[in-house]
C-alpha cells in the first residue's frame, strides 16, 4: 500500500475569526523581527479568508497581495495596515519586558545621626 502525503497549509486550520487572531497572535510572538514570516501569516489568514474580497475590501489588486503576502514580497507599513484592517484583525502593543521590580533601598541616616550614635 502507498501512503500519499500532502504538504501541510495552515488555511485548512483557519476556520473561525478566533483561529485566525490567535495564529497571528502566536506568529508575531514567534517572528521576532522577521517581517516575512508576519506577512506570510497575513497571507494565510487572506487565503483563508478569500483573496477576492480582500482585494475589495483594501483596493489592491490580487496579484499585489499575493505577492506583497507571500513571505517573498516586502509590504509597505501601509499595505499591512489596509490588510490588517480588512481581515478584522488587530495588532497589539505589549512591552517586550517585563519592568523588573523596583529595588527597595534603605534610607540612609544623616551625618548628625550617625554621629550621635
Amino acid at each position: 500500500m502507498t501512503l500519499k502525503l500532502r504538504k501541510w497549509d495552515a488555511v485548512e486550520q483557519l476556520k473561525t475569526e478566533e483561529d485566525m487572531a490567535l495564529y497571528l497572535e502566536a506568529a508575531m510572538e514567534d517572528a521576532g523581527d522577521d517581517a516575512a514570516f508576519i506577512a506570510k501569516v497575513l497571507g494565510d489568514i487572506a487565503r483563508a479568508k478569500g483573496m477576492t474580497q480582500l482585494s475589495r475590501d483594501t483596493g489592491i489588486g490580487r496579484e499585489s497581495l499575493y505577492k506583497a503576502l507571500s513571505g517573498e514580497g516586502n509590504p509597505s507599513f501601509a499595505t499591512i495596515l489596509k490588510v490588517v484592517h480588512a481581515l478584522g484583525v488587530r495588532l497589539h502593543a505589549a512591552p517586550a519586558i517585563v519592568a523588573a521590580k523596583p529595588r527597595r533601598t534603605t534610607r540612609k541616616k544623616p551625618a548628625s545621626e550617625l554621629a550621635a550614635a
